[in-house]
């Protein structure tokens, strides 16, 4: 069995063990959950916390520096940025109303915050935390762990690095020393996923009791319809441009194919653009720098997903649901998604940031880890659909140009 079926088989094994234990073995749920599950989820959260701020610090500035200083890629960044944050809203926006009509997370008992989170929750203004995205030290934010500030402090050295070019050469090369390095150790670290996995479903089960699964199906639900809904989003997109939406999916079937079943976008990138080259018929101009980009920033599958994920934690640890609350989750959504890397279960490392600056629990992603690896196939497709279609509109947008130039 691959890693993949191991997870899967371990949130199914896990469900069963904790259902058991609520209903045959409840004097024992305590005990056990004390001293043997609850330790190894939280060994297994600690460990994925461990490779956040390195990939995230990582990727922001590599994929920033993808962006060349030609007059032509400058069109192109601006016009992409433009769409990226066009339909990124429009995904979080979908995410959030579909957690607000399903109410995934409401009738959960048994979860409480401490007085401390409620009151962060409650006291901290929006413009305040606006204002802490800024960090005094980036060394600071690093070492604490702050992912907000941490994204914050790379886009300003991101765009340091392009203004003085070649003598950034070799922190470049240190940044995807890092990041190659920090990859491999999340590799290492889902293999003890499944472990993990069933830990973590297992004690929720043991203490929750079955009604958990009929709401983590609602949830998976949930981002299942948020997901058709933005490809349904995309298709219309393509009707629009009169870009052939048959073809298109025709074209990039082997890599959404190839995305679906490693969860990452960055395996299915090659294929990506070999697809738009050879069976889609896109510029290689266009592709070859349209389409790593997105697969550096663009990522409408974590879009929904945060969104919808931080609302589900707020109802189930039924914390009020203020204007500043929701608007810190979709501005903290929003950011988060651009900067979540292209690798499996990087939706569950991320998970973290949204809730710390919405003043959510962090033990909420206890509750959902377990069913990420269902849905984390399905968020890389829609992805990479959303890379690819941006690509297409760019490319139906300098159309014009592109012939003016060729025909002089």
């Amino acid at each position: 069995m691959n890693l993949s079926s191991l997870i899967l088989a371990s949130l199914v094994a896990g469900g069963v063990f904790g259902a058991i234990l609520n209903s045959y073995f409840p004097t024992i749920v305590i005990p056990l959950d004390n001293y043997l599950l609850t330790p190894l989820s939280q060994a297994f959260l600690r460990l994925i916390q461990f490779v956040v701020v390195p990939i995230v610090f990582c990727s922001m500035i590599l994929g920033l520096n993808r962006i060349q200083s030609t007059k032509k890629l400058g069109q192109y960044t601006g016009k992409l940025l433009t769409i990226y944050v066009i339909t990124t809203t429009i995904a979080v926006v979908i995410g959030m109303i579909i957690a607000l009509i399903l109410q995934p997370g409401a009738g959960l008992t048994g979860f409480t915050i401490t007085g401390e989170t409620t009151a962060t929750t409650q006291k901290t203004s929006i413009i305040s935390w606006l204002i802490n995205l800024i960090p005094v030290n980036p060394f600071e934010a690093l070492s604490k762990g702050n992912l907000l500030q941490t994204i914050f402090s790379a886009a300003l050295i991101g765009v340091g690095i392009q203004l003085i070019g070649d003598k950034a050469a070799s922190l470049i090369n240190l940044l995807e020393i890092g990041y190659a390095v920090s990859e491999k150790i999340l590799s290492l670290i889902l293999y003890v996923a499944p472990l993990g996995v069933f830990a973590l479903i297992s004690s929720v089960v043991a203490t929750q009791g079955l009604m958990l699964l009929v709401k983590l199906f609602l949830y998976v639900l949930g981002l299942v319809t948020g997901t058709a809904i933005m490809i349904s989003l995309y298709t219309l997109i393509l009707f629009f441009f009169k870009a052939q939406p048959i073809h298109y999916y025709k074209s990039f079937f082997p890599a959404f194919s190839l995305g679906f079943g490693t969860a990452s976008s960055n395996a299915a990138l090659p294929l990506a653009l070999q697809n738009a080259q050879e069976s889609y018929g896109m510029s290689s101009e266009i592709a070859s720098f349209a389409i790593p980009l997105g697969t550096a920033l663009k990522r409408d599958g974590a879009a929904v997903l945060q969104g919808f994920n931080a609302l589900f934690i707020a109802q189930v640890y039924h914390v009020p649901l203020s204007s500043s609350l929701i608007l810190a989750i979709a501005l903290s959504s929003f950011l988060v998604s651009f900067s979540t890397p292209g690798v499996p279960g990087a939706g569950v490392i991320t998970m973290t940031t949204v809730l710390s600056a919405a003043g959510l629990p962090l033990e909420g992603v206890a509750i959902v880890a377990g069913v990420d690896r269902l849905i984390d196939g399905l968020k890389t497709v829609l992805n990479l659909i959303g890379n690819t279609t941006n690509a297409v509109i760019l490319s139906h947008w300098e159309k014009p140009i592109l012939s003016l130039e060729e025909g002089n």
